[in-house]
C-alpha cells in the first residue's frame, strides 16, 4: 500500500487493538461498562477532531483523508459490552452478531482506506460485503483455534451450545477439557465431528470473502489475499493437530507464511471489475 493507505490502517489497528485490550488486557478485570462508555466519548472526539493523546491523532488523521464511518467503530465497542456480560452464546445467530461487532466491523472499517480497482463498475455493496466476511471468517478461526484457552482464561465458550448438544456434547466437557484425553492426546470423535462441521462453516464464509478480493485497489490486493490465506491455514492446522484446539494451538509458522506470499501475489494480480 502507499504511505498514507499504511499510515492509515495501522492507525485502525492499533484502535482496534486497544479496545481489545480494554475487556482482553491486563487490566480486563477493572474493566466497567462506564468505562466503556468513556472510550466511546472519545471515540466521539476523535471523529469530532478532538484526540486525545498522539494515538488518537493518528486515527482522527485517518478519517480526515477518507471517508470512513464511525458507526463500525461503535459496534465494535457494543462487541466490548458482550465479552463483559455474556459469556456463552446459545445460537450461531447469536454467535454472528459478537462476529460482526468485534471483527466484521474492522473490514468495514478498512475499506474505505483500500478502496476499489480504478475500473470497478460493480456494485459496492459486493465488495463491503466480502470485506465484512473476511473479519467474520477470521474471527470464527480465531475462535476455533482458541477454544481450549478461551474457557480456561477466561470462562468464556464462543461456540454456540445448541451446536454442541446436537453434536452429543455439554459444556461441562469443554470446561473440565475431557474431551481430549489428558493422557493419551486421543480426541473425543464427537468434537472432531463437531470441529469440521464448524470448519466448514468458516471456510464457507473464507469463500465469501475471497469473492470480492479482487474488486479491491490494486496496492490493497496482495495485502488481503495475503491474511485471508494465512488465517485460513490456521483451519488446515487445526486439522493437523486431530482437532485438540485444548492442549495444542494451531498456527501457521513464520516460514510457511513467507512461503505463501508469491501465491498470493499471482491471485491478487488480476482485478474484477464487475
Amino acid at each position: 500500500m502507499t504511505p498514507e493507505k499504511q499510515r492509515a490502517i495501522w492507525a485502525i489497528y492499533v484502535w482496534c487493538r486497544r479496545t481489545d485490550e480494554l475487556v482482553d488486557g491486563p487490566n480486563a478485570s477493572h474493566i466497567t461498562p462506564e468505562a466503556l462508555d468513556q472510550w466511546e466519548a472519545r471515540l466521539e472526539g476523535i471523529f469530532e477532531g478532538r484526540p486525545r493523546d498522539v494515538i488518537d491523532a493518528a486515527l482522527c488523521d485517518a478519517v480526515s483523508r477518507y471517508p470512513v464511518d464511525i458507526q463500525p467503530f461503535r459496534d465494535m465497542v457494543d462487541g466490548m459490552r458482550m465479552d463483559l456480560v455474556k459469556p456463552r452464546y446459545e445460537t450461531f445467530d447469536e454467535l454472528y452478531e459478537y462476529c460482526y461487532r468485534v471483527a466484521g466491523t474492522v473490514g468495514l472499517m478498512s475499506m474505505p482506506i483500500m478502496g476499489t480497482d480504478d475500473d470497478y463498475e460493480g456494485d459496492l455493496e459486493k465488495v463491503y460485503k466480502a470485506a465484512l466476511s473476511l473479519g467474520l471468517a477470521n474471527q470464527l478461526t480465531n475462535i476455533l483455534r482458541d477454544v481450549g484457552e478461551d474457557v480456561q482464561t477466561r470462562n468464556r465458550i464462543y461456540v454456540p451450545i445448541n451446536e454442541l448438544a446436537e453434536f452429543g456434547i455439554d459444556e461441562i466437557e469443554i470446561v473440565r477439557g475431557t474431551l481430549v484425553n489428558s493422557a493419551t492426546g486421543q480426541v473425543d470423535e464427537r468434537w472432531k465431528r463437531f470441529m469440521k462441521f464448524q470448519i466448514d462453516r468458516a471456510r464457507e464464509v473464507f469463500a465469501e470473502a475471497e469473492a470480492g478480493v479482487n474488486c479491491l485497489h490494486k496496492d490493497a490486493r496482495w495485502p488481503v489475499w495475503s491474511a485471508l490465506d494465512v488465517y485460513r491455514d490456521i483451519l488446515d492446522n487445526i486439522e493437523a493437530n486431530d482437532y485438540d484446539n485444548f492442549s495444542k494451538r494451531a498456527f501457521v509458522p513464520k516460514l510457511q507464511k513467507f512461503a505463501m506470499l508469491p501465491k498470493s501475489y499471482m491471485k491478487a494480480q488480476t482485478a474484477q471489475r464487475l
